[in-house]
């Protein structure tokens, strides 16, 4: 499974903000941190704060905080929902693609079972287990 480079981002600001709970961290120094777009970030940021794993506070010192405890979001919740709309193959998605041995193929339940169990394992890690080391922090001007 291959997952898309929005929840790979997503997980990383998770697993940073983790690193510090607590503490707003801004969505520009986020940004820069990871080396991508900061209006990718937003759109990242809005996402997980529309799925309830982080509060967001506007103004000068305003940024992304975990909504809740590290410990008590699990990695599987967190990658289903972002990678939600993003079917590991075609025929997976709502709209059944584009198949031409649809009706006799064997391969789609044996495929979202594979699904189910990827995300299933990752469930019982939380995000408290891959947090950030504080040593691995930048330093902060």
């Amino acid at each position: 499974m291959r997952l898309t480079t929005f929840t790979d981002y997503g997980l990383r600001m998770l697993m940073r903000l983790a690193s510090e709970p607590g503490r707003v961290l801004s969505t520009a120094d986020l940004a820069e941190e990871f080396g991508i777009s900061r209006n990718h970030l937003a759109k990242i940021t809005q996402h997980l704060e529309r799925a309830g794993f982080v509060e967001t506070r506007r103004g000068g010192r305003g940024g992304a905080v975990l909504a809740r405890p590290a410990d008590q979001i699990g990695l599987g919740t967190v990658i289903g929902i972002l990678e939600d709309g993003q079917p590991l193959v075609e025929c997976l998605g709502t709209d059944g693609g584009n198949c031409s041995i649809n009706g006799v193929c064997r391969l789609k339940a044996r495929l979202r079972s594979a699904e189910r169990a990827f995300l299933s394992d990752l469930e019982r890690s939380t995000l408290a287990d891959i947090a950030l080391p504080a040593t691995r922090i930048p330093a902060q001007a």
